[in-house]
């Protein structure tokens, strides 16, 4: 497997004890279990640690809740909330797995995979979040 390859496959991760304000944009899965509060876009998995605070809006292929989350979550295939997570918002999803022992206070809407691209667009804006093979030569690691 080619470095190209691997760092595809990565996952970025904000660890315990960090804190980041602002807009997370990514075609990497994500792991946190710091602190978060903003807007993420991924075009892979996001999974929220059982130390994770999240606070504002998640735009994602799929999801993993360990921790605590606040705010709007779309989601394109399968939510999965687990046993002690805590959610305070509005899910927009087209799959949902809810373990018992989960906290969650908000809506929860079922959304096809149109209307899932057609929030990622409007998240995104005129960002656009492309495959590897299509980034520029200077964005690739070889």
């Amino acid at each position: 497997m080619g470095k190209t390859e691997e760092i595809a496959n990565s996952v970025s991760r904000i660890s315990s004890g960090t804190r980041i304000t602002g807009e997370l944009f990514s075609t990497n899965d994500l792991r946190i279990d710091g602190s978060f509060n903003g807007k993420i876009y991924s075009k892979g998995r996001i999974v929220i640690g059982e130390t994770a605070e999240v606070s504002g809006e998640i735009v994602c292929a799929n999801a993993d809740i360990w921790g605590r989350m606040k705010g709007d979550i779309f989601v394109k295939d399968i939510l999965s909330m687990k046993k002690g997570s805590k959610v305070d918002g509005n899910l927009n999803v087209n799959k949902i797995i809810v373990e018992l022992g989960v906290a969650f206070n908000g809506t929860c809407r079922m959304i096809t995979t149109e209307e899932f691209d057609k929030k990622a667009a409007e998240v995104t804006g005129d960002m656009k979040i492309e495959k590897d093979d299509q980034q520029p030569a200077s964005r690739k690691v070889k």
